[in-house]
């Protein structure tokens, strides 16, 4: 607030400091009161003291209010949720957000998504087990990815989840609603004792289209409603409540992220949805409305406080976790993020929507995946099957992208799709461009793979997903601690960014009552967090 045209003036026991390291200390004290003083050697800050109209203190310029991390965003996340902060790690697939991930951020308060996507269901019901033993009445939440080509995937997810409780799930790449993900958040409906709608099966959408986040903020279609009541998958009751809650509790919108993006700007994309959402709970007048948070490209304190600052109820990350000590990656993917700059990123084809030339973005510093992705998917285009690629292009393909013959990597993908999902074999029987695709998709299935195992046999091969704001992470933490790979620990990076920007929220108020700071003292700098004792935990405070 600015005190200018005031007679207020401060009292307190310490002096104002008027150098810019102990103004960045009263800035950065965040648990109490920030004044800005005239001192006679000049504008000085310092937190803690009072104002009075009264006596011969020093003059007021303005003050900033204590302002801790929690009370950025939305209340009714963290209730909801059970969290200490709105803020969350999102999901990356294949066990890249992994269960000590999880761990690590539930144990300190912070909601993690673990990235179930893409792994066998023993291994997801092994990380639902951990969770269960070490963080029992901890948040975290499962992610659900829409697999157009791989329907039973998704059916079978959802069954999992319903089977082991799961009351947070993280719904990504939906282009359209499917039976699945609407089953899941019905199966949980109950009437409570008021007779209103309870949904105990939380859901979290992350979005980047308006199309497709009306869908999720809106109630069920009622078309699916029914097939599932019919199928005997959702009760009477659930069927009837059902037109009474969105699908949706939150809406994450997802910007210029790393993976599955459309790359839009979050300034432009952000208010149109929050817009959306006051148009559709004016329409549906619902109990909870529903709330929306903003990710992607969410890699520095002043990001993460420019996001609430536009509206954000929570914050979501996600590239910056997969350099960190807990991530599912491989040490060499790890230390490949950790030189990314903010513009090595490359968007290339996706392997789980391969054929529909849907693309993802992705790390192109260090590895050569990008580029032979889109190869693949130029010769996907341009040939009716493996048969008909030119004998040059084949050979190209053999011994420099798949390193064996075609027919070998074929006979792998009917190993590994027997197992997993026969359906696409049956699919692929009759059809040599779905075959193709097939093969194709292990390429950019195996790159995946290799980068979290740390084949270094194919570094060159790396698929590794990747936004901008790794390259403005890395740039942040240049000169401090979190730069060195191994000191970077999720909950430290968590804990940062959302400390900065309560900093950096601050300064932007005595910046609005006239304040000049300098440019010396105006940025959070990250150091090491006291750690807690053996055995604690922060949970919800």
């Amino acid at each position: 607030m600015t005190l200018r045209d005031t007679p207020l003036r401060w009292y307190g026991e310490r002096y104002p400091s008027t150098d810019p390291a102990g103004i960045y200390h009263a800035l950065a004290d965040l648990d109490r009161p920030c004044f800005i003083t005239v001192t006679p050697e000049g504008i000085g800050a310092v937190s803690g003291g009072f104002a009075s109209a009264e006596g011969d203190g020093l003059p007021l310029l303005a003050a900033a209010q204590p302002l801790l991390p929690e009370r950025l965003g939305s209340a009714a996340f963290r209730a909801a949720h059970g969290v200490a902060q709105p803020y969350m790690a999102g999901a990356m697939a294949g066990g890249i957000a992994s269960a000590d991930m999880v761990v690590a951020l539930a144990r300190e308060g912070f909601l993690a998504s673990f990235g179930a996507a893409g792994l066998l269901p023993e291994h997801i019901e092994r990380a639902l087990a951990r969770f269960a033993a070490e963080i029992p009445g901890l948040p975290y939440a499962v992610n659900l990815i829409h697999s157009p080509s791989e329907d039973r995937l998704e059916r079978e997810a959802v069954e999992l989840f319903l089977r082991h409780g799961v009351r947070c799930v993280e719904a990504s790449a939906y282009m359209d609603l499917t039976a699945h993900v609407v089953r899941y958040r019905l199966a949980g409906l109950r009437r409570g004792p008021d007779g209103r709608a309870v949904a105990e099966n939380r859901l979290i959408a992350k979005i980047s289209r308006s199309e497709t986040a009306e869908r999720f903020m809106r109630p069920a279609p009622a078309t699916l409603v029914s097939a599932l009541l019919e199928q005997g998958l959702i009760t009477p009751e659930q069927a009837d409540l059902a037109h009474h809650v969105p699908l949706a509790d939150d809406i994450t919108v997802e910007a210029d992220s790393g993976g599955h993006t459309d790359r839009r700007p979050l300034p432009a994309l952000l208010p149109t949805l929050l817009r959306l959402r006051d148009t559709v709970q004016r329409e549906f007048r619902y109990a909870v409305p529903v709330r929306v948070g903003a990710g992607g490209g969410l890699g520095t304190p002043a990001a993460v406080a420019a996001a609430f600052a536009m509206g954000a109820a929570y914050v979501v990350t996600g590239s910056v976790n997969q350099s960190c000590l807990e991530s599912g990656a491989s040490a060499k993917a790890k230390a490949m993020l950790a030189e990314a700059g903010i513009a090595d990123c490359e968007m290339a084809p996706a392997a789980d929507m391969f054929e529909m030339g849907v693309e993802l973005q992705v790390l192109k510093k260090g590895t050569f995946f990008p580029m032979r992705a889109k190869r693949l998917y130029e010769l996907y285009q341009a040939h009716d099957g493996l048969e008909a690629i030119p004998p040059a292009d084949r050979a190209r393909l053999e011994q420099q992208v798949f390193r064996r013959s075609l027919d070998d990597v074929w006979r792998d993908c009917v190993a590994y799709f027997s197992r997993r999902d026969p359906e696409q074999l049956e699919r692929a029987a009759g059809s040599p461009k779905r075959r193709m695709a097939l093969v194709f998709r292990w390429y950019l299935g195996m790159s995946s793979r290799w980068a979290v195992t740390g084949d270094e046999d194919r570094a060159l091969d790396y698929q590794v997903w990747c936004g901008p704001a790794m390259g403005s992470f890395n740039d942040w933490v240049t000169g401090s601690y979190l730069k060195t790979p191994g000191n970077r620990r999720v909950a430290d990076v968590a804990h940062h960014l959302m400390r900065g920007a309560a900093f950096h929220t601050r300064l932007a108020q005595l910046r609005t009552a006239g304040v000049h700071i300098p440019s010396s003292a105006a940025d959070y700098r990250p150091v090491p967090l006291e750690s807690p004792a053996p055995g604690t935990s922060v949970g919800l405070r």
